[in-house]
C-alpha cells in the first residue's frame, strides 16, 4: 500500500476520531451523576470505537490469546508499552473497570484528562518520589477492594518496536504490599500504531494475557523478574521478526516513569 493512501487513511481517522471525542466528552459530563459503573461504561464505549474505527479505516485488526488467564478477583496487570494503541483496547476490553496509574498533568489535557477526571485514576506526581508511590498504595487498596483492576506499564513510557525498555518495580511493589496478584501483558501494536507517528499501518495486533503470578513469598524484585522474563519472552513469541531470538538481558532505553 502506498504511502500516500495510507497518509490519508490516518487523516480520516484522525479528523473521525475528533469529531467523536468532541461529541462523546459532553456524554461523559453528563454522566457525572450516575454510578460508578455506568460512568466507566459510558466513557469506555468511546475507547470500544476507537478501536473500531482503526480497524476499519486503517486495517488495525487484533486478536487476544489468554482470556482465560484472568481470574476473579482483584488483580494488577503489567503491560508491555509500544503505542497508544493497549491504552485504549485495555480500556474496554477487561472484564473489569481498568485503574490506570499515570501522571498528573494528563488531568489537565483537554478532553482526555477532563473525562479521566471522572473515573476512579489513580494520578500521582512523579516529583514526589516515596510520597507518590505511598499514594498508590493508599489509593491502589482502595480501587482493588472497590472490585477494579489496576493497570500499569513497567516500562514507563512507550517504548519502539524490537528494544526493550528498564522495567521500573512499582507493580511489583505495589502487588507485594496489597497482596494481589499480578497477569502480565504481552502486546504488539507498535507496528502498526507506531509511537509518535501519524500514519497508522494495517496488520494484526496480538495481545498475549499471561497466567497469573502470586507475590505471596516473593520480593516485588524477584516478582518483577518474573513478570520481565515472561513479557519478554513472549513478545518474541508473538513478534519474532523484530525481537532477537534470545531473550534480551539489558535493556536498550531508559524509561520516564516511577512506575
Amino acid at each position: 500500500m502506498s504511502r500516500a493512501i495510507l497518509f490519508l487513511r490516518s487523516l480520516l481517522f484522525a479528523l473521525v476520531m475528533l469529531v467523536a471525542t468532541l461529541i462523546w466528552a459532553p456524554v461523559c459530563f453528563l454522566a457525572a451523576p450516575l454510578s460508578y459503573n455506568q460512568r466507566y461504561y459510558i466513557t469506555s464505549r468511546w475507547n470500544v470505537f476507537i478501536i473500531w474505527l482503526a480497524k476499519v479505516l486503517c486495517g488495525i485488526r487484533y486478536e487476544i490469546k489468554g482470556m482465560e488467564n484472568l481470574p476473579d478477583q482483584p488483580v494488577i496487570l503489567l503491560s508491555k508499552h509500544q503505542s497508544a494503541w493497549e491504552t485504549i483496547f485495555l480500556l474496554c476490553n477487561m472484564p473489569r473497570p481498568l485503574v490506570f496509574v499515570f501522571k498528573k498533568e494528563l488531568l489537565y489535557v483537554p478532553f482526555f484528562g477532563w473525562a479521566l477526571g471522572l473515573l476512579r485514576m489513580i494520578p500521582i506526581d512523579r516529583n514526589n518520589g516515596k510520597d507518590a508511590f505511598a499514594q498508590v498504595v493508599v489509593q491502589g487498596r482502595k480501587r482493588l477492594a472497590d472490585g477494579q483492576w489496576i493497570i500499569m506499564f513497567p516500562e514507563g513510557t512507550r517504548i519502539p518496536v524490537g528494544e526493550r525498555g528498564r522495567y521500573k518495580g512499582g507493580g511489583a511493589r505495589l502487588a507485594v504490599e496489597t497482596n494481589t496478584v499480578v497477569v502480565p501483558i504481552a502486546l504488539n501494536p507498535g507496528h502498526c500504531w507506531p509511537k509518535n507517528s501519524f500514519i497508522k499501518k494495517p496488520g494484526l495486533v496480538t495481545v498475549s494475557i499471561g497466567q497469573p503470578m502470586s507475590p505471596e513469598g516473593l520480593s516485588a524484585v524477584d516478582l518483577m523478574q518474573q513478570v520481565e522474563n515472561w513479557i519478554e519472552s513472549e513478545i518474541r513469541v508473538i513478534s519474532p521478526a523484530v525481537y532477537p531470538a534470545t531473550s534480551a538481558s539489558t535493556p536498550t532505553q531508559k524509561t520516564e516513569s516511577t512506575q
